[in-house]
């Protein structure tokens, strides 16, 4: 019975430890996006948000124009993905072969 009520005390007190680290994790900083950022992102959302909802979906941004779509790739470069805790590297950066 003893041997039954240490292991779960000791339960308890690793749940509540894994829970206090859980806690203690530093969370991830929310990008700020810049002045410019900003206004480009409020016009852009007024000429193009269709079904206002204060967001551009995937069809709304399809709609823009490529003018619009050259400042919003400019403004807003597509972040490179982390695999295995490594970067990955673009397949454009590649190096061509000379023929």
């Amino acid at each position: 019975m003893k041997k039954l009520i240490i292991a779960a005390v000791a339960l308890c007190c690793a749940t509540a430890i894994m829970v206090q680290a859980q806690d203690a994790a530093p969370k991830k900083a929310k990008h700020k996006m810049t002045p410019e950022q900003t206004q480009l992102m409020t016009e852009m959302v007024a000429k193009y948000d269709t079904n206002k909802d204060g967001k551009l979906d995937k069809t709304e941004k399809a709609a823009m124009s490529q003018e619009d779509k050259d400042a919003w790739a400019k403004a807003f470069p597509p972040q490179k993905k982390k695999k295995g805790g490594e970067e990955a590297a673009p397949a454009a950066a590649a190096p061509a072969a000379d023929k």
